[in-house]
């Protein structure tokens, strides 16, 4: 295993300060909107900016915290880093997202981070996960499904491309953490509430 340098080490802390960048709370600022933690569902995400201010707020908080995500990880494989501070670079990036020390530790899901994150790795690890919502979303028409039955496969897209436990255990944390965030909309799906995409009201 290659040394680990007090260098690499700074790299952890700074994909998590980068991951605090909240991009849903910069857009509704910069564009007039109401704070999305404080209105709609109340989560600093895409799909919340949606609801407050419609498909270009949306798209460009989607594209941040997508960004976010890919950034770090991608600085820590030009910097030759080792792949074990890559992956804990692009899980403190993820959990930036969700705990951002910026905003009072009140965050996003994390889907468009994550997914950031595995474009970081490689291109093929995320088309891969994209490739199975894709899937679901047109199968069953859930957003939520869609990106809990993704996630939930990329710890193995990861192994399968790495063969690397390590990088595999970061990715399978963030799911379960990724899991525990959308236990609402786990909740709702097993009702027969969720919401589904399209579906107004």
């Amino acid at each position: 295993m290659p040394e680990i340098t007090v260098f690499a080490l700074l790299l952890i802390p700074a994909g998590y300060l980068i991951g605090s960048i909240s991009s849903a709370i910069i857009v509704c600022r910069l564009m007039g909107l109401p704070d999305p933690r404080e209105q709609g569902s109340k989560n600093p995400g895409a799909t919340n900016v949606l609801r407050l201010g419609g498909k270009k707020a949306a798209a460009i908080t989607l594209a941040g915290d997508w960004l976010k995500g890919l950034l770090p990880v991608v600085a820590a494989q030009m910097l030759e880093q080792p792949l074990e501070i890559i992956a804990r670079v692009g899980l403190a990036a993820f959990l930036g997202h969700l705990y951002p020390v910026f905003f009072g530790f009140k965050g996003g899901k994390g889907v468009a981070t994550a997914l950031g994150v595995l474009f970081g790795f490689s291109l093929l690890s995320g088309l891969g996960v994209v490739a199975v919502w894709l899937v679901m979303a047109l199968l069953f028409r859930y957003s939520s499904l869609a990106a809990l039955t993704a996630m939930a496969v990329a710890p193995l897209i990861i192994y399968l491309q790495w063969n690397n436990a390590f990088l595999a255990a970061c990715q399978t944390l963030i799911t379960v953490i990724l899991f525990w965030r959308h236990r609402t909309n786990i909740q709702r799906l097993l009702n027969g509430t969720e919401g589904k995409i399209g579906q107004k009201g």
